[in-house]
């Protein structure tokens, strides 16, 4: 169990070559006005203590002015190498997004915060029928004390963003808790193409905008590696 008082950061993962999205800034891009980089902070501003931008690209200090922007310690090493460099950065349990999931639920982020404060775990990820995995890796908690298996995965050459999962404690918030805050399948869509674009923007509007009624804590302040 996490010390319900520990900090938690707000982790925006924006590594990857985004090969099928043309090699262009995903978060960078806007869905209902607002960049899709935008909207993830948003989300995550209101139920962390801080933020921080995990990216590689040479200009993206730029991305969010005021937000601290650190490059992978392992460039090449895929989505859990962006997981461990968050770990290490911020000494932090971390609430870890995806940069280009637009309609991620602030809500929903704050339960699996809750959860992996009050539990007797290490990882807390939310059930998706949309994920091959069954679970959404990249929308997740992960205590700070994730940070050994995750670098001993990484030692052995094993980049799967779950690979570390059996040296840990996970817990799966079912789907059916994940559906009280919308459609799972639109909750964790995704850009990788064009195509993925043009559809979130169309099934954009009112419903799309995070909000944090249900969450529990409050701001003080192909692996999808290709994300």
């Amino acid at each position: 169990m996490s010390d319900p008082g520990s900090r938690c950061t707000g982790v925006i993962l924006a590594g990857g070559a985004a090969r099928r999205f043309g090699g262009r800034p995903k978060g960078l891009e806007s869905v209902d006005g607002l960049r899709i980089i935008d909207r993830v902070a948003r989300a995550l501003r209101l139920v962390t203590d801080d933020l921080l931008l995990v990216a590689n690209a040479p200009d993206a200090a730029t991305w969010l002015p005021g937000v601290r922007t650190v490059a992978d310690r392992r460039p090449g090493a895929g989505a859990l190498a962006g997981i461990e460099t968050a770990l290490l950065e911020t000494r932090t349990d971390i609430l870890i997004v995806a940069w280009d999931m637009p309609f991620v639920s602030g809500a929903l982020l704050g339960l699996l915060r809750a959860t992996g404060a009050s539990e007797q775990v290490d990882a807390v990820l939310p059930e998706s029928d949309s994920s091959r995995r069954g679970v959404e890796p990249l929308c997740a908690w992960y205590a700070t004390r994730c940070l050994d298996a995750v670098s001993a995965a990484l030692d052995r050459g094993d980049h799967r963003v779950v690979g570390f999962h059996e040296a840990v404690r996970v817990h799966r918030l079912p789907v059916d808790r994940v559906a009280a805050f919308g459609d799972p399948a639109r909750l964790f869509g995704n850009v990788n193409t064009p195509e993925d674009l043009a559809g979130l923007r169309a099934s954009g509007g009112a419903a799309s905008a995070p909000h944090a009624t249900h969450a529990t804590h409050t701001s003080s302040a192909p692996d999808r590696a290709d994300a």
